[in-house]
């Protein structure tokens, strides 16, 4: 007899933060760097005074010390290559890159070193690195710190590239990170931090594979495709066309490379449309990576044309009202199923 698992629910945060801890409990090769992680440098009287800028780090110094939870100097570039570094020679380093907006400092050592490593030495060398990174906009912190710019990193062969939904996704998709020989990025949406999720977590350490796709409601009118946040939105705009009599399937995506496209394609199969909701730039974004699919494979299937949800092809705003309206929301998703519903 299989032995049920317990579970209870966490928030977003405390999920990340658990896994990282069950791993660095299970690996001692698993460790982590990044700016103010740990908190305070060296002065004992000022350790874990943050976590980081989410506090995803929170307690570990604590339980694992300052040579396992390293504080680094302000310097991407310089603890990014370190982490490959240390992937390269054995550790399985878990880097936080605040935001992912930082990521032209260090895009060399993701893009030229990290990515393509594997491949160069003739698969000879691992990489088994995590870099966990903000995304998102809705929390006033202006177009520095708001964008989300993950279809850039699919761009490169080598990267995984995930975007865990809620806590549960959150926990697995950060276990099967640590766990994977190849570089893997996490993109958390810093929305999600502060929504309360009614969703189990189990205790146990677990994995949610990397490359597959989730369905987080069944429907059979239109399809709309969910990626972190905007996968909450798609199910609060299910809810509301559900009021107006129509049928929405979500799929929360969860992997964007690999993308788990078959899953993409039943979808569309059964229901004829689709909706795809980015909370990234609409130039070369996710959702016109999908659209493009949809077209080219599934296009005798479709009833309308594919219908992408981004954002406006410019900065996030730090206005409140205008960075409200720049934010794909739920009455934007509903409008655009219905369009293609009429």
């Amino acid at each position: 007899m299989v032995q049920a698992q317990a579970v209870r629910q966490l928030s977003y945060i405390q999920a990340v933060n658990e896994a990282i801890r069950q791993e660095m409990e299970r690996d001692e090769t698993v460790i982590v760097m990044g700016e103010d992680i740990a908190g305070g440098g060296d002065r004992e009287d000022k350790q874990d005074a943050w976590g980081g800028p989410m506090r995803l780090t929170k307690g570990l110094v604590g339980d694992f010390g300052r040579q396992r939870i390293r504080d680094t100097p302000i310097s991407e570039a310089g603890f990014v290559g370190a982490g490959v570094g240390a992937a390269a020679s054995g550790l399985r380093p878990v880097v936080d890159l605040m935001y992912v907006s930082f990521f032209g400092v260090c895009a060399d050592q993701i893009t030229n070193n990290a990515a393509k490593i594997h491949y160069m030495f003739g698969g000879k060398v691992n990489i088994p690195l995590t870099i966990m990174t903000g995304i998102g906009a809705g929390t006033g912190s202006a177009a520095q710190h708001s964008e989300t710019l993950y279809s850039i990193f699919t761009h490169f062969p080598g990267l995984k590239c995930v975007v865990p939904s809620d806590p549960y996704t959150a926990k697995g998709l950060m276990i099967a990170a640590i766990r994977d020989n190849d570089p893997v990025i996490v993109f958390n949406n810093r929305q999600l931090m502060g929504i309360r999720f009614d969703v189990d977590v189990p205790e146990e350490a677990y994995e949610v594979e990397i490359g597959k796709s989730n369905i987080a409601k069944e429907g059979t009118d239109v399809t709309l495709v969910g990626i972190g946040y905007t996968t909450k939105v798609c199910l609060d705009a299910a809810a509301e066309l559900e009021a107006q009599g129509h049928s929405a399937e979500v799929l929360d995506l969860l992997s964007l490379s690999p993308m788990d496209d078959e899953a993409i394609l039943e979808s569309v199969q059964k229901t004829r449309k689709i909706v795809i909701v980015d909370e990234d730039y609409p130039r070369c974004s996710i959702a016109s990576d999908i659209s493009a699919l949809v077209a080219e494979q599934a296009f005798d299937y479709l009833d309308a044309p594919p219908r992408r949800v981004n954002p406006p092809h410019a900065p996030v705003p730090y206005s409140r009202p205008l960075e409200a309206l720049w934010v794909p929301n739920k009455d934007t998703v509903v409008e655009a199923a219905l369009g293609v519903l009429e």
